[in-house]
C-alpha cells in the first residue's frame, strides 16, 4: 500500500545521482592524453623492435615532448631497474621452496648475481647519458653496458635448461619484459644527437676502440710494460705458491687478499704448479692482473660440469667479472671431459679484459666470453663443441684454436656466438690466428665433421678475418643449429683467409654468411674499431695490432 512516504532505498539512489550530478567537477579524475603527446611517444619509438611496450612507456612520462632522448631512455631505464629489483625480489622467494633442487639452487643464484651486474650497468649507462653532452666514448659505453644487461637476462634463462621443474616459467615473462626494456632503448640510443648514428653502418663494430702498439688503446703503456717484462723483471703485490714459498698457497686466499676497487694495478704472481680449485675474480676487485710462469706450467684446474649439477655459468673453472683485468701466462683447465657436456675453463664478464699468452682447456664451452669487451692475444684454445662462446665484443689476435677429438657421434664447432639483437654491439672477431687440430684429432681427423661456427642465437655474429685454415673444416664452412633458425638474420664473414680450410667455393648460402671482399667492412672488424682497444689495450703492454695485418 502506497503511504505518501519515499522508501529509504529510493532515497539513497535519489540522493547518489544527485551527489554525482553536482559534484562530478571535483572528483579527482586522470586527464586524457593529448594526441600531441601519444604523437611523441609514437614519433620516438619508430625503429624500436619493441614499439607498443615503448609507446605503452613513454605515454607514462610526464612533459615527454620537453624530455631529450637520453632523457627519455633514463627514465625508461629507471623503470627498467625497478622491474630487475622485483624479479630479484621474486627469485628470492622461489629460493625458499622446500626440497628445492640443488640445480634449480644453483640457477636462482646465477640469475640473482646477474640481476645485481645488470642494476649496475644500467645505473652506469645513466651515468653517461645524464652528461651535458653525449661523446663517442660514453656512447659506445652505453651500447657496451645494455648489451652486457640484456645478455645477463637470457643467461639466467639459459640457466635453467636442464631443469626439471617449471621455475624458468615462472620467472620469463617478467624477463621478456626486462630484455625488451633494453632492446628498445639500444634503438633510441642510435637517437642521441651529437653522435654517429651507427645504424647506418653495416654491421660495424666501433665499439672495441682503436688501437695503439698492438693493442687496444684501454690497455695503458705501464700495462704493456708489465705484460713484456719478463717475470723476473716485474714487481709483485702478492705472490701465491704451491711451496709456501709465496704470501698464499692458494689463488683464493689471494683474491681475497686483494683490495677492492684499486686505482692502481694490482699485480699477484702464480709460481710454476697446478691449482686445483674454482676461482672467481669478483666485481669488486678492478684492476686485478695474475701473472703466470708460462702456458703449461702454472695452471689452474677444476671439472665442474652440466651432467654433474652445476649450470653452465657455475661450471667455470676460473670466472672474472672484476674490470680491468689482465692474466698473462696462465693455462686454465676444465678436465670434466667430452662425455660431460658443457664444463667451462675461463668465464670472463669483465670489461676493458685481456688474456694474453694464456691456454684455455677443455671439451665443450671451454671458453665462455660472456659479455663486455676482451681481447686475447697469442693464447691457445682446446675444445670440441662450441668451445669459444657468449656474447661479449671479443677480439682474438695471433691466436691457435685447437679442436680436439669429441665423443662418438659428436662434431666439433669452434664458435657459438650469442647475439640476440640487431642493435647489440656484440661479436667474435678472430685475426691472424690458426684454426687447426689438436694432436688428438690429427690421427682420426678423417672420422669427424668441423666447423667454424653456428648461430646459438638469433643475430650470432662471427667473422674470421687473415687466419690460417687448415683441412680439417668442412667445405660448407658452418653449421645450422636448428633448421633454419637465425640464416637470414646472423652475420657470418670471412676474410682473405688461408690455407686449405679457406676455400669458400663450397660455403653455405645462408642469406646472413658472407665473403668479405672489402677492406672497408672487413676493418669494421679490429682492435680499433670493434673493441674502442685504443682506448684500452695500450695501458695493458700486451703486443697488438690495431687494423689489418
Amino acid at each position: 500500500m502506497h503511504n505518501g512516504k519515499t522508501s529509504p532505498l529510493l532515497a539513497l539512489i535519489s540522493f547518489v545521482l544527485l551527489f554525482s550530478l553536482t559534484n562530478s567537477s571535483n572528483l579527482p579524475t586522470t586527464p586524457p592524453q593529448t594526441k600531441t603527446h601519444l604523437q611523441v611517444a609514437h614519433s620516438t619509438c619508430q625503429g624500436t623492435l619493441y614499439p607498443n611496450l615503448c609507446v605503452s612507456t613513454l605515454s607514462t612520462f610526464q612533459d615527454l615532448a620537453s624530455k631529450s632522448v637520453p632523457q627519455i631512455i633514463c627514465s625508461t631505464l629507471n623503470s627498467t631497474i625497478n622491474e630487475v629489483k622485483s624479479s630479484s625480489f621474486n627469485c628470492t622467494r622461489l629460493k625458499k621452496r622446500p626440497s628445492l633442487h640443488p640445480y634449480d639452487q644453483r640457477a636462482l643464484d646465477d640469475c640473482l648475481n646477474l640481476f645485481d651486474n645488470t642494476i649496475e650497468e644500467l645505473k652506469s649507462t645513466i651515468n653517461d647519458l645524464s652528461q651535458t653532452k653525449i661523446t663517442s666514448k660514453p656512447y659506445h659505453n652505453c651500447q657496451t653496458l645494455l648489451s652486457g644487461a640484456m645478455t645477463n637476462v637470457y643467461t639466467c634463462l639459459d640457466g635453467f635448461a636442464y631443469s626439471k621443474t617449471n621455475l624458468r616459467h615462472k620467472i620469463e615473462k617478467k624477463l621478456y619484459k626486462i630484455s625488451n626494456h633494453v632492446s628498445n632503448s639500444l634503438a633510441l640510443l642510435m637517437k642521441v644527437p651529437g653522435v654517429k648514428n651507427k645504424s647506418s653502418e653495416s654491421e660495424a663494430f666501433p665499439e672495441y676502440g682503436e688501437v695503439n702498439g698492438g693493442f687496444p688503446s684501454w690497455i695503458t703503456r705501464k700495462d704493456r710494460k708489465l705484460l713484456q717484462a719478463a717475470v723476473s723483471e716485474t714487481h709483485f703485490n702478492l705472490v701465491v705458491a704451491k711451496d709456501g714459498t709465496g704470501n698464499f698457497s692458494t689463488i683464493g686466499e689471494a683474491l681475497a687478499a686483494a683490495p677492492n676497487s684499486s686505482t692502481t694495478r694490482f699485480v699477484i704472481h702464480i709460481k710454476e704448479g697446478a691449482y686445483f680449485e674454482n676461482v672467481e675474480v669478483i666485481k669488486k676487485k678492478i684492476n686485478l692482473m695474475l701473472v703466470g710462469d708460462g702456458i703449461g706450467k702454472t695452471v689452474v684446474k677444476a671439472s665442474r660440469n652440466v651432467i654433474d649439477g652445476w649450470t653452465t655459468f657455475q661450471s667455470a673453472t676460473f670466472a672474472v667479472v672484476g674490470s680491468n683485468f689482465i692474466a698473462k701466462g696462465i693455462t686454465f683447465e676444465n678436465s670434466a671431459g667430452p662425455s660431460k657436456h658443457q664444463a667451462v675453463a675461463v668465464r670472463s664478464g669483465a670489461d676493458f679484459s685481456a688474456f694474453y699468452n694464456c691456454s684455455f682447456v677443455a671439451y665443450q664451452d671451454t671458453l665462455y666470453v660472456h659479455s663486455l669487451r676482451q681481447f686475447y692475444r697469442e693464447c691457445d684454445i682446446y675444445g670440441t663443441v662450441d668451445f669459444i662462446f657468449g656474447n661479449a665484443a671479443v677480439v682474438f689476435q695471433n691466436c691457435n684454436l685447437y679442436a680436439r677429438k669429441p665423443d662418438p657421434n659428436q662434431q666439433n664447432l669452434f664458435t657459438a656466438q650469442g647475439r640476440q639483437d640487431p642493435n647489440q654491439n656484440t661479436g667474435i672477431s678472430i685475426i691472424n690466428s690458426k684454426i687447426a687440430a689438436a694432436a688428438d684429432l690429427i690421427p682420426v681427423k678423417s672420422s669427424f665433421k668441423s666447423y667454424l661456427g653456428r648461430p646459438w642465437k638469433q643475430y650470432s655474429r662471427t667473422v674470421y678475418l687473415q687466419s690460417l685454415i687448415e683441412d680439417l673444416i668442412d667445405p660448407a664452412g658452418w653449421l645450422p643449429w636448428n633448421g633454419t633458425f637465425a640464416l637470414d638474420t646472423l652475420y657470418y664473414g670471412e676474410y682473405k683467409n688461408r690455407g686449405p680450410g679457406s676455400n669458400t667455393s663450397a660455403r653455405v648460402t645462408w642469406p646472413g654468411y658472407r665473403v668479405i671482399t672489402n677492406t672497408t667492412e672487413a676493418s669494421q672488424f679490429t682492435v680499433r674499431n670493434f673493441i674502442q682497444g685504443n682506448d684500452w689495450l695500450n695501458s695493458t703492454g700486451i703486443p697488438f695490432f690495431p687494423d689489418l695485418s
